[in-house]
């Protein structure tokens, strides 16, 4: 990937994606803001994801003067008219209050999905790399499947309990950590961030 992001800060508090983006970038040192003894807080208030990532991107950008890595990713079921979507991080919150646990708003989630006839769903992941405030890379990618009736499986984090996928016979929560990267949204949009960084950042 070149020496210029052989060391990037993860724009994230999250030590699930952080271990999950590890795997993703190999021969990549990636260290989170705890790391670098910074504190990090950044409020999601754009209006997609790629607003989303660039935000937290260049917000930590700003503290650390050095290429951030950040993803803003979702769970959308198009037959609730896309929800969770980008709030997915915050879905169920009341407005103000604490954030639910991922088991608590994959209950919400499934709860207001109750008998869907058409359960389909996609992931959604928009990883971004800023090298300077101005100069970026970005990414977006999808991992298509279905809403189970129920969590199944300890593995991965969020949604993934919930989410089946057909041709696997499994929810992603099932699936190893390799089948999950190569098939999973993150894992795609980490391989075009890859390949486009491979051409040069002349």
């Amino acid at each position: 990937m070149g020496s210029i992001c052989s060391d990037l800060v993860v724009a994230t508090n999250n030590a699930h994606k952080v271990r999950e983006l590890t795997r993703l970038f190999p021969g990549v040192r990636l260290r989170s803001p705890s790391d670098l003894g910074v504190d990090f807080e950044f409020k999601e208030s754009g209006s997609s994801y790629l607003d989303n990532a660039l935000g937290k991107a260049r917000h930590l950008y700003a503290q650390v003067r050095r290429p951030v890595l950040a993803d803003d990713s979702g769970l959308e079921v198009p037959a609730l008219g896309g929800e969770p979507g980008i709030y997915s991080s915050r879905y169920g919150s009341l407005p103000g209050g604490p954030k639910l646990t991922d088991a608590e708003r994959c209950g919400v989630l499934l709860a207001k999905a109750g008998p869907l006839a058409n359960r389909a769903c996609f992931f959604v992941c928009c990883l971004v790399l800023v090298l300077e405030q101005s100069r970026f890379l970005a990414a977006q990618e999808v991992f298509c499947g279905e809403l189970a009736r129920a969590p199944r499986g300890s593995g991965g984090f969020g949604y993934d309990p919930i989410v089946f996928i057909p041709e696997r016979g499994r929810t992603v929560a099932e699936l190893s950590d390799r089948e999950k990267d190569r098939l999973s949204h993150r894992g795609r949009a980490a391989r075009r961030l890859r390949a486009l960084l491979r051409r040069g950042l002349d």
